[in-house]
């Protein structure tokens, strides 16, 4: 399922009574930059457990994974090529603790463009807005 060039990532498209969670990056890793919550890959782990994992970590909730959005290569810089996979999720429980980020916000399908994402996740709202029309 994995491509050994690339380091697979998920990311949640986490979803609670029409509004979708984004999260705002407390490092300078690619700008400080709004995100779909998520991370690596970790040996003997499925994509739905890492899922599962990274955002019990990151913010502290529990999330049933859903369907698979998409999953699409990028090349981050000369040393760095992820795979991501974008899963869509739903808020099952848990108070929101901020572990990685500095600031979340619950916004409408509609409303994500009007936030700053780098190109990997960029690419996920498009998907979102493709396949909410």
């Amino acid at each position: 399922m994995t491509d050994p060039d690339y380091l697979p990532v998920t990311a949640a498209v986490i979803e609670r009574n029409g509004r979708i969670l984004i999260a705002r990056r407390k490092h300078p890793f690619m700008g400080h930059g709004w995100e779909f919550p998520g991370g690596k890959l970790e040996e003997n782990e499925t994509l739905e457990e890492c899922l599962k994992r990274e955002i019990r970590e990151e913010l502290g909730i529990d999330i049933t994974v859903g369907t698979l959005i998409s999953s699409r290569k990028h090349v981050l810089n000369c040393q760095s090529a992820i795979i991501l996979y974008a899963y869509r999720a739903e808020y099952v429980s848990g108070e929101m603790v901020l572990n990685d980020h500095d600031e979340v916000q619950w916004v409408t399908p509609g409303d994500l463009h009007a936030y700053s994402f780098p190109d990997p996740d960029w690419q996920i709202v498009k998907d979102i807005l493709k396949n909410n029309r």
